[in-house]
C-alpha cells in the first residue's frame, strides 16, 4: 500500500562498552524484522559503518520510513555528530528513540513538539558526549595514579632465566636441541631466540646465531 510505514531499526556495539543482544531484542519487541534490521559491530568514533549507510540509502531513497534505535548515541559518540546524523535523517525518514518516548518524530509533528524533540536531543547528545569524556579522563586518572604507586601496564616483562647461559652452552655445543633448551628454560620459540639475540649481543665474542 502506498501508505504503509516501513519500520528499520539500526544497532551498534563497541566491543567494550555496549551490549548488542539487549538492543536487537528491544528493537524485535517493537515490531522489527530481521531483514529490516541493520547492524555494525564497531566504533562510533565514525560513520564509515557498512549497515549504517546502506540502511541510510534505503531510507533516503525510499518513502514512508521510520528508524528506530534503543538509544540516541547509537547515531554517534558525538555531540556534533549526533545532530548532524538526526538532522540528515529527519529529512526523509521519522526517527523514535525507544529510550525517550519523547523523542519520537511520528508523533511530536506540530511547532511545539519538534521544538520539545530538538531541545531533548541537544541536551541528551551533550550530556552523551559529556559522560564520555569524563570516562576518559577517570580512566586516565586512575592509570596516572597506579603509574605513581608503581603498577605497570602491558604484558608483564620477561626476565631471562637465572640458568640460561648453561643451557645457552648446552644448546650452542650441540649437546642439546633447541627445543629441549627451550623446555628446560620454560620459554617460547619467539622468545628464546630474542633472549639469545640480546645475550649474544651482550658478548661480541660469542658466534652469532646463523
Amino acid at each position: 500500500m502506498e501508505n504503509q510505514i516501513n519500520l528499520y531499526g539500526y544497532a551498534r556495539v563497541s566491543t567494550q562498552h555496549q551490549n548488542l543482544e539487549r538492543q536487537i531484542q528491544a528493537l524485535e519487541e517493537y515490531g522489527i524484522t530481521k531483514e529490516n534490521l541493520f547492524i555494525d559491530k564497531k566504533s562510533g568514533k565514525d560513520f564509515n559503518r557498512g549497515d549504517y549507510q546502506l540502511m541510510k540509502q534505503i531510507l533516503q531513497r525510499t518513502k514512508n520510513n521510520v528508524l528506530v534505535i534503543k538509544s540516541i548515541d547509537r547515531l554517534g559518540r558525538n555531540y556534533k555528530e549526533i545532530q548532524k546524523e538526526w538532522q540528515e535523517i529527519t529529512n526523509y525518514a521519522d526517527i523514535i528513540v525507544l529510550d525517550i518516548p519523547l523523542l519520537d518524530t511520528t508523533k511530536n509533528k506540530q511547532l511545539l513538539g519538534t521544538f520539545i524533540s530538538d531541545l531533548i536531543l541537544q541536551v541528551l547528545s551533550y550530556v552523551a558526549e559529556n559522560e564520555r569524556t569524563n570516562i576518559r579522563q577517570r580512566q586516565a586518572e586512575g592509570i596516572a595514579i597506579a603509574k605513581a604507586k608503581g603498577k605497570k601496564f602491558g604484558r608483564p616483562t620477561i626476565e631471562i632465566p637465572r640458568n640460561f647461559k648453561i643451557q645457552y652452552d648446552l644448546w650452542r655445543n650441540g649437546k642439546q636441541t633447541a627445543k629441549t633448551t627451550m623446555a628446560n628454560l620454560n620459554l617460547k620459540k619467539s622468545k628464546f631466540y630474542a633472549f639469545v639475540r640480546e645475550y649474544e649481543s651482550n658478548n661480541e665474542s660469542i658466534k652469532k646465531v646463523s
